[in-house]
């Protein structure tokens, strides 16, 4: 017991100590950047949107989360190197909208978020943060091409994690709470903001395709939930530094849901919002912090897939890519969901009606 405590008092001194030489560094490129800025204001900033990845060009080819935003607002932007942030990325600005992408992950989400809010040629003061991205969503209430208002960000990784073939229960959850993380374990978003947010996009109308609908019939058997239209929800979204699949892993998003009592149900499963929402808590940015994730898959194997068949032998295949059977064709039409419940927000903002 005391070595698993001693255990966990070195990971959070290790965690401390990386954050603080990160911290410094930062704190030494900002240093630099003002020197060079001299007495130049910084540029305003009204919207911050970080999506996670693009696929190809940044605009004019296949969408990742970040193009149609890019080809809406950002359109000849200005383009800025982040300090300590991804080597190949720019942060994007023009007409007070800024736009950066994190990539993928925890780490990443968080560091590049500091990095981008600590950046002094801009002024975040009037800013509000929007996370954009694509996720799996969960079965049993979702399809594929929904449009989540996320409530909750919930971190998949923190407490304790068992291999199903060591417990004794084999058709349980293989999660275990540990109340020593539970600062860091869920975020709760600021709920006037939420529920602001949702009655304004709350009937946007959102697409699918016929191929998708097919897929979701064929998946789940004609299921009542499977095969209505997509939609727009709110709910709570659990965030794992790994891309999980399986009924066990949404056993235990479910019981992670319960077990920090969010608001709202589980709908989503991704890869950075826990992070990106603890983050901007800390920096004193979560009254203006929105989130919302679309839906290109679920959180289960579906039509007989493994995860041999899916990643075993699928290398250099990709969640969008044709021949995944994960992507089905929903992604495109899927980034268009979330840009045009997006734009409701974003013009809002702008126009001065948020």
């Amino acid at each position: 017991m005391m070595n698993g405590f001693f255990g966990r008092m070195k990971i959070r001194a290790l965690t401390a100590g990386l954050m603080a030489v990160f911290a410094m560094m930062l704190i030494l490129h900002v240093s630099s950047l003002a020197e060079e800025g001299g007495a130049a204001s910084p540029l305003p900033v009204r919207v911050l949107l970080l999506p996670k990845f693009e696929i190809g060009e940044i605009a004019g080819d296949f969408p990742g989360e970040a193009q149609y935003f890019y080809e809406q607002y950002l359109m000849g932007a200005e383009e800025y190197e982040i300090p300590c942030g991804i080597e190949e990325n720019r942060l994007y600005y023009k007409d007070g909208i800024a736009l950066y992408m994190l990539g993928e992950g925890k780490v990443n989400a968080a560091l590049n978020t500091m990095a981008v809010l600590s950046d002094p040629r801009f002024d975040f003061s009037r800013a509000y943060v929007l996370s954009t991205g694509c996720a799996g969503s969960a079965i049993g209430t979702t399809v594929m091409g929904d449009v989540f208002v996320i409530t909750a960000a919930v971190d998949y990784d923190l407490g304790h994690h068992a291999d199903g073939r060591d417990i004794a229960d084999h058709g349980g959850t293989t999660w275990f709470h540990d109340p020593a993380w539970d600062s860091a374990s869920v975020v709760v978003l600021n709920r006037e903001v939420t529920d602001k947010v949702y009655g304004m996009v709350k009937d946007t109308p959102v697409g699918t395709t016929e191929r998708t609908r097919n897929f979701m019939r064929n998946a789940f058997d004609g299921a009542n939930w499977a095969v209505r239209d997509p939609m727009v929800l709110q709910g709570t979204t659990v965030t794992g530094d790994n891309y999980w699949k399986g009924v066990h892993g949404h056993e235990n998003a479910l019981l992670m849901t319960e077990t920090y009592r969010c608001p709202d149900p589980y709908v989503t499963t991704e890869m950075e919002d826990v992070a990106v929402a603890l983050t901007v808590k800390r920096m004193g940015f979560l009254d203006r912090l929105i989130v919302l994730r679309v839906s290109v898959n679920t959180d289960v194997f579906m039509l007989d897939a493994t995860p041999e068949s899916l990643w075993g032998g699928a290398e250099g295949v990709k969640l969008a890519d044709e021949e995944s059977v994960e992507a089905v064709d929903i992604f495109e039409t899927a980034m268009k969901n979330i840009c045009d419940v997006g734009r409701i927000i974003i013009d809002a903002i702008l126009d001065g009606r948020f």
